[in-house]
């Protein structure tokens, strides 16, 4: 009796875990984000495994073949779907610059003293710089500034400034819209014209999810725009690539730079748990007129988010060969 009481018991266990890890997955098969808490479990949802896991393990020794089955074929999606993709593919024409970016969300500003030695140490050609408010902005001014002449900032307190700064000559853009700032910038690389943009937009709190999406589409609809020449959308995306939301960016022809290094599932965020367990949600996309190699996360104190540094490099395409 105690051995079948304990057989039930692990039944149901199995079974409450699978149904809950089966309708994440059931949204990442159909495409959507659907409403919370769906999105903020498919940031993590790699380590959907390990419950997965535990469920097939329990049925086992409950003895409950449907567990087993059902659990088995959960494992397999997963699998599938942690395989990184959107690697292949390399630009047409020759090597015209080499460039390296850094991307950075300094929590507030909070992170600012650790960054401009990084800043200088990695010694980036572009850096975007996310929740960089009026102190950060002034001290990356006073102490960057002879590096880095040119920069475009959207000015605001705690998480709304940002700015990019460039070594390259910039002509300001409008810039995308958002509760946070997101400023965009031409830079004159060599004489070819490069389109910058920084991403920010809202995360995806439970009641901020609609607002999340809205400005990851502006984000898809900027990029869906500006799909004929080269282009680099970095920042803090508050999304991973099991976000449908993301996905639709990069359906738009943009490649992720840390995956096509071979970093598609390193964590950028929480820094205190990475890289054992986070989920990448700082990317550096770029367009096909670029590769990318080289990517690291690197720690920074003060912040909840990893520094991403990515070398990419401008191919001249073939639209543009003579």
């Amino acid at each position: 009796m105690r051995s079948m009481r304990g057989r039930l018991l692990g039944a149901r266990c199995a079974g409450l875990s699978l149904a809950g890890v089966s309708v994440v997955v059931g949204c990442r098969v159909a495409d959507t984000d659907a409403v919370t808490p769906v999105p903020q479990l498919l940031a993590f949802l790699p380590w959907l495994l390990v419950p997965t896991g535990a469920a097939v393990v329990l049925s086992l020794l409950a003895r409950w073949p449907a567990g087993l089955i059902w659990g088995a074929v959960v494992l397999g999606l997963l699998a599938r779907f942690v395989e990184p993709y959107g690697t292949a593919g390399r630009p047409d024409g020759p090597a015209l610059a080499r460039l390296r970016v850094l991307t950075s969300n300094v929590e507030f500003g909070w992170a600012t003293d650790a960054l401009i030695p990084l800043v200088r140490r990695e010694n980036p050609d572009i850096v975007f710089v996310e929740e960089c408010e009026y102190t950060c902005q002034a001290a990356v001014r006073k102490d960057l500034g002879a590096a880095y002449p040119y920069r475009q900032a959207v000015e605001g307190d705690s998480s709304v400034g940002s700015v990019i700064l460039s070594r390259f000559p910039l002509t300001a853009t409008a810039g995308v819209p958002g509760s946070m700032g997101m400023p965009g910038a031409v830079a004159d690389v060599g004489g070819r014209a490069v389109r910058l943009q920084l991403a920010h937009p809202k995360p995806p709190l439970p009641r901020q999810v609609s607002l999340w999406k809205e400005e990851l589409g502006r984000l898809r609809d900027f990029a869906a725009r500006h799909e004929s020449g080269p282009l680099v959308l970095a920042g803090d995306f508050n999304a991973s690539q099991d976000h449908a939301v993301f996905r639709r960016i990069l359906g738009t022809g943009l490649r992720d730079a840390a995956r096509l290094s071979g970093d598609a599932r390193e964590p950028s965020w929480p820094s205190r748990t990475a890289p054992a367990f986070g989920a990448q949600i700082d990317h550096v996309l770029v367009s096909r007129d670029f590769a990318a190699s080289g990517a690291r996360f690197l720690h920074l104190d003060g912040t909840d988010h990893r520094t991403l540094v990515v070398d990419i490099t401008l191919h001249q395409g073939r639209s543009h060969q003579g």
